[in-house]
């Protein structure tokens, strides 16, 4: 059994262009299949193609907060039948960013809940982006009643409490290859205590390359094993326990076949 990368973006322009070679490195690397995560409608439509006949990628639907003040009305009724395609894993990656604030906060609060409203017609899971931004992303989803349904918060980064309030919902954690960095004590201390049966990983490609190869652009899912390596040995559990712990773990999460689907 081989790992899962839960969250990449193969549609990437510094990965799309290559892209039977970075999916080459990554079967070379381990991977055996990789969720690409899309940010935009049309971000999402690419990454549905690209899905199409690969069987070891499988896509998502959804609007970055980044994107919120680039939607279009139109882009509604596209993100709803794009989330009925059968390449169609989750919705995502979807939530609220105050660091950068690219769009206003309430317009991103706004494509927030409409997007949870849909990906609950659709049922599909979510894939959390969160940044600076904690209270209210947990406030709109309890009020959209997704407590207990299946919601990850990708690249997690928080302190312990934070995770606490996340599994007190139901929510899963997934950890990129910042949690391998010198700095990431607080998220070193979660990921070690993390329950089993919920961790998930992810490479964030092309982002976030991990120690040892941090600075390094563009990062992409073939380096997902120096992620797991070093979580393995922060919660001192063979390599390979945690490898079909965690391909386990997204498959159920995203209902995933052993192959294929």
């Amino acid at each position: 059994m081989g790992l899962i990368d839960s969250h990449a973006h193969l549609t990437d322009e510094n990965l799309i262009g290559a892209i039977d070679e970075v999916l080459g490195r990554a079967r070379a690397g381990g991977v055996e299949r990789i969720i690409t995560v899309a940010q935009s409608v049309a971000d999402a439509e690419r990454a549905i193609e690209l899905a199409r006949g690969r069987d070891e990628v499988s896509a998502t639907a959804g609007i970055h907060p980044h994107e919120a003040g680039a939607v279009r009305d139109d882009d509604w009724r596209k993100l709803e039948a794009l989330l009925a395609e059968p390449e169609v894993v989750a919705c995502g990656e979807i939530g609220l960013d105050y660091h950068y604030e690219f769009a206003d906060r309430s317009l991103q609060q706004a494509v927030l809940v409409r997007q949870l409203a849909l990906a609950g017609d659709a049922d599909l899971p979510l894939i959390i982006h969160c940044r600076e931004a904690f209270d209210d992303t947990i406030r709109l989803l309890t009020e959209s009643s997704y407590s207990g349904r299946p919601v990850v918060f990708h690249c997690f980064g928080g302190r312990a409490e934070d995770a606490e309030r996340l599994g007190e919902q139901g929510w899963r954690l997934s950890f990129t290859g910042s949690v391998t960095y010198k700095s990431a004590r607080g998220a070193q201390d979660v990921a070690r205590a993390y329950p089993a049966d919920r961790l998930m990983i992810e490479t964030d490609s092309p982002y976030l390359s991990p120690t040892p190869l941090r600075g390094r652009f563009p990062n992409e899912p073939a380096h997902l094993m120096h992620t797991a390596r070093f979580l393995a040995d922060l919660r001192n559990e063979p390599l390979e326990e945690l490898i079909a712990q965690t391909a386990a773990n997204t498959r159920d999460f995203f209902g995933l076949r052993s192959e294929g689907g």
